[in-house]
């Protein structure tokens, strides 16, 4: 069952990644860190750049992990960042290659999928049309909508599916999120989507909760929301996205086409699973453009930052006006936790006290991202990769960055689990074990190992990842998910009779897990 900083050293632009040869990742290839800065400063950022430095415990040297080394342990073969200093891109750089086991090194004009990133820049494009009177976002949907209709709810006879409920994810609708669509099989039309009707390979879309009562993602959502944005243009999403919000924010580089023109196509980086290989066909696709359908640089991602935070004070407004702006970056679903902050329209608001802070990630098949501006300060970030374990990496990378320029935001640490595989990937599992077991310091949390065993596992480290069940259920004989998790690694590993036990096991400690049930209805045949 899946569950799921040393100072900066500078070196000169284009330098070979040299130190990215770790013996036991076969999928390496040689790559160059391609920095942009005024010549009079260092790069923010290079491949030696120290990310962490993990105390190894008494008599034992600390580890120090650079930029290059956390991209062989995660398998990311190449990723771009731009970095904005008084609403200006002050640095950009690219790390790596286009594909993994390729030699075409990554360069800021290298395209990659947004993901979730994509779901901000449509709400930008609704937003425009509300502003010139084509849509509306508080009246019911289904008055807007000009074909498709969302099938009526007795759990929306009073609250309505709004478009700003869309867009801060409150309109009570399911589907989190799209797996896309390999290269050459049947893709659906976005009925088709809404409706979950073949080919499509997600369930319809359909009111769940009560709207306006939950915070509840939902990519299904959004994609209702680029509908209405296509009935109320007149035109394909992708067109009026290209000459309404991309274009006028000066992302020349980025398109929600799904066949991407020639120059774009021929600057396309290939996606990667977790394993390190190229995901089939390059990479997948999303026809549920709203949500998912992005394909930028990090400087385009960079510019629409800057697009939004000035446009916040009145200073740019190509696409939005101050007060659009304003209210597209005003919490509209707060916080569950009670802290200030929560999702506005499209965007992620004002975490920590900072309410002129806000973000998105994303995650496609093969690629992961990251997008974060202070719209008070005028600072900000992009990130993007070529990895589906990329997210492991960019928050350490805009803590590194965001620490040498002094910014303030609420960070995250590093996973435990995470953690635990650079130590293995460095120094082996058994040191990996043995520091989970000096600073587990009592605590009773059976993820942290479970992380570090998934990850094991999806990397084809399958011995190494049993060994880690095995503690964990060891550890934690109550848990039902240890032994589902040991269950699942003995099928891969091919050992049926012990993959059947300790399903079985999970399954007797609880008996509503559904994935142990289905297991064994495979393995019992």
């Amino acid at each position: 069952m899946h569950m799921i900083d040393r100072a900066l050293r500078s070196i000169a632009s284009s330098a070979l990644l040299s130190s990215l040869a770790l013996a036991h990742l076969a999928t390496a290839a040689p790559a160059r860190a391609q920095a942009q800065a005024p010549a009079q400063q260092a790069p923010l950022l290079a491949p030696e750049t120290v990310m962490l430095t993990i105390d190894m415990g008494p008599g034992e040297p600390p580890l120090a992990v650079t930029l290059a080394e956390l991209m062989q342990v995660f398998r990311v073969p190449g990723m771009s960042i731009a970095v904005v200093k008084d609403n200006r891109i002050a640095f950009s750089a690219s790390f790596g290659v286009t594909e993994a086991g390729g030699t075409t090194p990554v360069t800021p004009a290298t395209l990659f999928q947004a993901a979730s990133i994509s779901k901000p820049v449509a709400a930008m494009g609704a937003l425009w049309l509300v502003e010139r009177g084509k849509l509306s976002l508080d009246a019911d949907v289904n008055t807007q909508l000009k074909g498709w209709k969302l099938p009526e709810s007795p759990l929306a006879a009073t609250r309505k599916v709004t478009l700003r409920r869309l867009m801060s994810h409150n309109a009570g609708l399911n589907v989190h999120g799209f797996a896309g669509y390999a290269q050459g099989v049947p893709v659906p039309g976005i009925e088709q989507i809404l409706d979950g009707k073949p080919p499509a390979n997600s369930p319809a879309v359909r009111v769940t909760v009560e709207p306006g009562t939950q915070c509840i993602y939902s990519g299904g959502g959004v994609t209702i929301e680029g509908l209405m944005i296509r009935d109320a243009a007149g035109q394909p999403f992708e067109d009026f996205m290209a000459a309404r919000v991309l274009r006028p924010a000066g992302m020349t580089s980025s398109s929600f086409a799904q066949s991407l023109p020639p120059e774009l196509a021929a600057r396309a980086a290939s996606g990667t699973g977790p394993d390190g290989a190229i995901t089939p066909g390059k990479w997948h696709v999303y026809p549920e453009l709203a949500p998912d359908g992005l394909w930028t640089t990090a400087e385009d991602l960079a510019r629409l930052g800057i697009e939004v935070s000035l446009s916040r004070e009145g200073k740019a407004n190509h696409v939005l006006s101050q007060a659009m702006t304003r209210e597209m970056l005003t919490p509209h679903c707060p916080d569950d936790s009670g802290k200030p902050g929560g999702i506005g329209l499209g965007f992620g608001v004002g975490y920590g006290g900072h309410p002129g802070q806000f973000r998105h990630n994303g995650a496609n098949e093969g690629f992961q991202s990251l997008m974060f501006m202070d719209a008070d300060k005028g600072w900000g970030i992009a990130l993007l990769g070529n990895s589906d374990s990329f997210s492991s990496i960019y928050e350490r990378i805009m803590k590194v960055v965001g620490d040498a320029q002094g910014w303030q935001y609420q960070a995250r640490q590093p996973r435990e689990g995470d953690l635990l595989l650079v130590i293995a990937a460095r120094r082996g599992l058994d040191a990996a074990l043995a520091h989970y077991d000096r600073t587990r310091n009592g605590k009773d949390d059976p993820s942290v190992l479970n992380l570090l065993g998934y990850r094991l596992l999806r990397q084809n480290q399958v011995a190494d990842a049993l060994r880690v069940f095995e503690r964990n259920a060891a550890l934690y004989p109550a848990d039902a998910n240890a032994w589902d998790s040991l269950g699942e690694a003995h099928a891969r590993a091919g050992n049926r009779k012990a993959a059947i036990r300790n399903y079985r096991r999970s399954l007797a400690l609880d008996a509503n897990n559904a994935n142990a049930k289905r297991q064994l209805e495979k393995l019992e045949r």
